[in-house]
């Protein structure tokens, strides 16, 4: 196996597991970062943006499938594609972000929300995505377009928000910590409450892949990685809360009672919920860490990583100037 990337967040978790079924792994990486991998892991260190300079090395590896982690880094042509004739199969992440849905949550596409949950067939976006910034600069959309002239079988991973030790966002970070700093009471925005977003454990993306790269039926497939049920965001906030064990209380509160900072700006009559039925169906496959363990882990990383304090000032004005109306 030919890995791009590898050495970020989902990277080591999938080399990690593709070692550990028995497959012989190379990763091609800059080295600006080095995780923890087996020994038997083959590194070839190299700047993308030259991805041509190296092709000849990485193609004498003879890889049977190449995994491509980052494919929206430059690299003269969506990295996959070059080991056409040389390669069986590859397998290339992209994200729910793809789906119309996301476009209308954001507001950048019109229209009613689409139906949940999403399939594979959903409707895609026709623009570009709506969270493109500095910090962002890629479209998924684009990613899978290209790939649809490679001239050998891709599979694509649609993946939901990932959650799990080395999340570059630290997503449950916020409320690690507010729990932790024993706040009596976590503000949640009234209206985004029941609204619902499909979040995958990062080891659970990690065996999914693991899962494509072992099975030939799944070239040229496209497949949605998400758990089979999805939280409320109350719901999410309370799983978190059972694993740090927090027993405080949450509170919905109008958005115009929140700071500024804790106000999602979303269309939530539109849901991000995935269907992942098709890689169960398919290929068999089952996530095999459980939400309340992939929260135990993840908790307490984000207790190793933690976030700057919140404005408490700011949370404690809002719920004063909520309580009268509770009581």
């Amino acid at each position: 196996m030919l890995v791009l990337g590898g050495t970020r967040f989902v990277g080591p978790f999938a080399v990690r597991r593709l070692a550990a079924e028995g497959h012989r792994v190379a990763i091609f990486h800059r080295g600006a970062t080095e995780a923890e991998l087996p020994p038997t892991v083959k590194h070839v260190h190299g700047d993308f943006g030259r991805f041509g300079e190296h092709l000849d090395a990485l193609r004498a590896f003879s890889p049977d499938v190449v995994v491509d982690l980052v494919p929206y880094v430059d690299k003269a042509g969506h990295g996959v594609a070059h080991f056409a004739g040389v390669a069986e199969r590859a397998v290339v992440l992209s994200s729910g972000d793809v789906y119309r849905a996301f476009a209308r949550l954001l507001g950048s596409e019109p229209g009613d929300p689409d139906p949940v949950p999403l399939t594979e067939a959903s409707p895609l976006r026709t623009g570009p995505s709506p969270d493109l910034a500095a910090g962002i600069d890629y479209d998924n959309l684009e990613v899978e377009r290209a790939l649809q002239s490679a001239e050998l079988p891709v599979t694509v991973l649609r993946l939901a928000v990932v959650y799990g030790p080395g999340d570059p966002y630290n997503r449950l970070g916020g409320y690690v910590r507010r729990m932790d700093d024993r706040r009596e009471v976590i503000l949640l925005e009234e209206r985004v409450a029941p609204w619902r977003w499909s979040r995958e454990y990062v080891a659970n993306v990690a065996a999914a892949i693991a899962a494509v790269v072992a099975d030939p039926r799944s070239a040229g497939r496209v497949y949605n990685v998400a758990p089979a049920t999805t939280l409320t965001e109350e719901q999410w906030v309370r799983a978190i809360a059972a694993a740090v064990g927090w027993r405080g209380e949450i509170v919905r509160v109008p958005s115009e009672v929140l700071p500024d900072a804790m106000r999602l700006g979303i269309d939530v009559r539109q849901e991000i919920v995935m269907d992942s039925s098709r890689i169960r169906r398919e290929l068999g496959f089952e996530p095999p860490v459980g939400l309340e363990e992939g929260l135990r882990r993840t908790v307490e990383w984000a207790r190793r990583t933690p976030v700057a304090v919140p404005d408490y000032a700011e949370e404690d004005a809002a719920l004063a100037k909520l309580r009268p109306a509770l009581a």
